[in-house]
């Protein structure tokens, strides 16, 4: 996974749309091309900028979904294939008056308009009364350009080094970030235990349900577990529930693990499921949120 300086100063980059593909009838995934991206870790967000044809501008934050893997992307002038970064040398493109270190080109120029997993993805919830999300939701296309600035944060983060178990809870697209992490892990074909608890109101609210179910079947590391809050399924083994101390008991990991704890959603929410991890025994110290609204 590329080093990302989290200290570093952040610039504002024209990121082309790639493709945006919906997840719910309310939620959308947009891939972006951005230029001289360094490389992010999971659990960190961009800042996206609008600007209107009068001037006004409208900038919101929102968690990267896709992990980054350091493989081929594509460069000015043509396509690395089969490109990775790996330590610290580039196989299968050029850089040109650089170094390359952990996957990022220090003090140097280089061609490629993006250097391994260069495509960052973001999912955007509309919000009915929002500035951004209607736009970036139901208006922007394939080849659109938008402005974006990151990566940022450097605490609500998960390393691939790391080895604890790990607790992800999330409230409704408070899974983004922790989506990035699962993905992450898979790329880095990684061994921590994962389990994901996800509240959402109904069956057809739940991001990237069909992938998490896939990654479910497909690696023996990796538990999730669904809280319905309004609708369930037919059939679901217990009725409508918010998240409560039974249901991070039972799906979590025990404080004895000492697992990192990464939760995710509104703020109410993750106030609620913090309150919980301590009163189960969890260390404060490895609970990490990160909330909304």
């Amino acid at each position: 996974m590329a080093r990302t300086a989290v200290s570093r100063r952040l610039t504002w980059r024209a990121a082309t749309v790639l493709e945006a593909r919906w997840e719910t009838t309310t939620a959308r995934t947009l891939v972006l091309d951005v230029p001289d991206w360094p490389g992010h870790l999971p659990g960190q967000h961009v800042d996206i900028r609008l600007t209107a044809e009068d001037g006004y501008q409208a900038q919101r934050s929102y968690s990267i979904a896709s992990a980054w893997t350091g493989e081929a992307g594509t460069v000015q002038g043509g396509t690395v294939e089969g490109g990775t970064v790996e330590g610290g040398t580039v196989e299968g493109g050029t850089v040109e008056g650089g170094t390359v270190e952990g996957g990022t080109v220090e003090a140097g120029t280089r061609e490629a308009a993006t250097v391994g997993g260069g495509a960052v993805e973001i999912t955007v919830q509309r919000l009915e009364d929002g500035e951004v999300s209607p736009y970036l939701a139901d208006v922007v296309e394939a080849g659109d350009r938008i402005e974006v600035r990151g990566p940022i944060g450097g605490w609500f983060v998960w390393r691939d080094t790391a080895t604890a178990p790990v607790t992800l809870i999330a409230g409704g697209s408070g899974v983004v970030p922790l989506m990035a992490m699962i993905r992450a892990r898979g790329a880095a074909r990684g061994r921590q235990p994962f389990r994901l608890i996800y509240s959402v109101r109904t069956p057809q609210d739940a991001l990237y349900a069909d992938e998490l179910r896939r990654r479910v079947r497909d690696d023996p590391g990796l538990d999730v577990h669904f809280v319905y809050t309004r609708t369930a399924p037919e059939g679901w083994p217990v009725p409508p529930r918010r998240i409560d101390v039974a249901t991070v008991n039972d799906h979590g990991w025990p404080p004895d693990f000492q697992p990192d704890c990464f939760v995710c959603g509104p703020a109410g929410f993750v106030e609620t499921v913090a309150d919980i991890l301590v009163a189960l025994g969890h260390d404060p110290k490895l609970i990490r949120t990160e909330r909304f609204g």
